[in-house]
């Protein structure tokens, strides 16, 4: 069993896990519309079932998820971009701020409107 994911319009638009036959057989519809994606793909590195990268494929950068774009060109799959600052790296095919988070251990969002990371506070 592999999982693959139905690609429209470059966007994922479902995810299943089925044998690469049954989706050659076109009973899903065309079979070019669906392309495999592994689910121990992150960040263009592959990891084994003890969360430990293992040297394994990283098969298309990223696993795909609903919403997820599927670069062509690339033959990756990456998450929709979260703001319009941001950049995409490869080859981990993530989306990065233009100011690096903060790693003082404190909590932050995104500020896209001043391009930074402003400290998120908790009611007590």
């Amino acid at each position: 069993m592999a999982h693959f994911a139905k690609v429209e319009n470059n966007l994922v638009t479902q995810v299943i896990v089925a044998e690469p036959d049954f989706i050659a057989t076109g009973a899903l519809g065309d079979p070019a519309s669906w392309v495999q994606t592994s689910y121990n793909t992150r960040g263009g590195v592959h990891y084994g079932q003890d969360g430990q990268p293992d040297n394994g494929e990283a098969l298309r950068a990223n696993y795909a998820g609903i919403g997820y774009v599927y670069d062509k060109v690339n033959d990756v799959f990456h998450a929709p971009q979260p703001y319009p600052s941001w950049t995409i790296a490869s080859p981990t095919w993530i989306w990065e701020a233009p100011v690096a988070y903060p790693t003082d251990g404190k909590q932050y969002a995104w500020n896209e409107e001043t391009k930074s990371w402003d400290a998120v506070t908790t009611g007590a």
